[in-house]
């Protein structure tokens, strides 16, 4: 007699588990049809209760690692367990931020024409030190273990691997194919000496890596089972190119073939010398050293994070989920200081905000209405209290910044440049300002060589020595300067010259 089951199941991380239980339900005998809804945590089944029993399909779905849920459980993780993850990433992003982590591992040297491929490659290992901290966090949430099936046993490590692989050779794929176009545009301009993307889009784009990895180390998690909706699903070619036993390995391809375009200094130094060298195969070839030279390093990582989770799955994955999200929300800081959109300040504020929304929103408040609205307010009040601790701070702190004399109608403002963060100066609005930055030996390094102030259109390059800055503010407020991979960053205090 045929019948229908309705399950709700715990444990999917990913579109590869719905596929995972689809396969293991649909090679049982008696069951007829079935479909599994990662987005939403659910199983609808046809069997046959002649054949197999609706305990045995239960069992079935739990022999593959999943949990079936009983009627009136939720998906979601319990509130103590939310509020733990949520404190944890808070924490860690505060730590990273305000440790400059990441800018002590910009390489000193970056590409430039004359290198030969030899070394270039060498520049490629040298840089993927910092593609480990930037893009990291990307490449380990395509190797976190997904429960994939082993087949057999000869074959199991290699499916492990097939990720990390996946994702390296649409890094490679990329990387070449932009220095094709790059070296081809050089040929037809007869030459480049010099191009770059805008920090404006280069900041749009690291705004929406950023956003795609919080969302997915956050389903990683299991914490929000709303936003599971928001999965990046890679198109069904690629599943088709990759075959049905390897299509846990399409998603990572897709993503590597992305980041390639995802801009960053030494990434946007090779772009130059695939412009400069005027030849589509010579630009090809100089871009597929390089990053061949990035692949050790970043196939080291994500082999190593398959590999280890065949036997700790569950607690390399809810670790590496924690660094998706913390490497996200920093590469959003870095898109937000970028395209101007979003400070430093702006987001902590946002961060704390939406953790205190999602540790209340994890508490068995009823009804719903009140467990919304009391959501609404924590986050409402977080940010008027960080907008408010910001404002004040911005005050209080402008007499311990670098002030100007004025001197013959410009404001002087001396400062040293520091190889982590820029100086922060205040002036006063309505006069011409030069700004004199001392550079001493071993501070100027491939991130905060390049200063930009784009509220007043200023792209600056540091050298070692005197630097000289000019501009005119023309109103008061607070105006941001970055580096240009929006890692590094200060402010210039405009005041009303009262």
């Amino acid at each position: 007699m045929e019948k229908q089951l309705h399950l709700k199941i715990s444990g999917m991380t990913c579109v590869n588990c719905q596929n995972k239980i689809e396969h293991g339900l649909a090679a049982r005998q008696g069951v007829l049809a079935a479909s599994v809804s990662y987005a939403k945590g659910t199983a609808e089944i046809k069997y046959d209760e002649s054949e197999i029993s609706r305990q045995e399909i239960i069992r079935v779905i739990e022999d593959l690692d999943y949990e079936v849920l009983q009627s009136g459980q939720d998906l979601a993780p319990d509130s103590v367990t939310v509020i733990s993850y949520l404190v944890m990433i808070v924490a860690l992003y505060i730590l990273l931020q305000s440790t400059g982590v990441l800018t002590r591992l910009v390489p000193g040297r970056l590409a430039d024409a004359g290198m030969g491929y030899g070394m270039l490659f060498v520049v490629g290992l040298i840089t993927s030190v910092h593609c480990v901290a930037m893009c990291g966090g990307i490449n380990l949430s395509q190797s976190l273990p997904r429960g994939t099936e082993d087949s057999k046993e000869g074959t199991g490590r290699l499916e492990a691997l097939a990720p990390s692989l996946a994702y390296n050779l649409g890094r490679v794929c990329s990387y070449t194919a932009v220095g094709f176009l790059l070296g081809l545009l050089g040929m037809l301009l007869g030459g480049g000496n010099g191009t770059g993307i805008s920090a404006l889009l280069q900041g749009i784009l690291k705004m929406l890596a950023g956003c795609v990895m919080v969302v997915m180390g956050v389903n990683l998690l299991g914490l929000f089972p709303g936003l599971r909706r928001f999965t990046l699903r890679p198109p069904r070619f690629l599943f088709r190119f990759f075959g049905e036993r390897r299509e846990n390995a399409a998603g990572p391809f897709l993503v590597g073939l992305l980041n390639g375009l995802m801009p960053c200094g030494p990434l946007q130094s090779m772009w130059l010398v695939a412009l400069a060298a005027a030849n589509p195969f010579t630009g090809a070839l100089s871009m597929l050293l390089f990053s061949l030279g990035t692949v050790p390093l970043m196939l080291g990582l994500g082999s190593a994070v398959s590999l280890l989770g065949r036997r700790f799955t569950d607690k390399v994955m809810k670790v590496g989920a924690i660094l998706v999200i913390v490497l996200g929300l920093a590469m959003l800081s870095q898109g937000g200081a970028l395209s101007g959109w979003l400070s430093q300040e702006t987001l902590l504020g946002l961060i704390a905000a939406l953790a205190a929304a999602g540790a209340l929103y994890s508490l068995p408040i009823r009804p719903k209405w009140l467990k919304y609205g009391a959501t609404a307010a924590a986050a409402v009040l977080v940010v008027a209290a960080f907008t408010l601790w910001n404002t004040r701070s911005a005050a209080a702190s402008g007499n311990a910044q670098g002030e100007a004399s004025v001197v013959d109608g410009v404001q002087v403002v001396s400062s040293t440049l520091s190889s982590g963060s820029y100086p922060n100066i205040t002036v006063q609005a309505g006069l011409p300002v030069r700004w004199v930055v001392e550079a001493p030996a071993g501070t100027v390094n491939g991130c905060n060589y390049r200063m930009l102030i784009q509220e007043y259109g200023i792209d600056h390059a540091f050298s070692e020595g005197e630097n000289v800055i000019e501009f005119t503010p023309t109103q008061p407020g607070t105006v941001r300067t970055s580096c240009w991979m929006g890692m590094i960053h200060g402010t210039i205090v405009v005041t009303d010259g009262a």
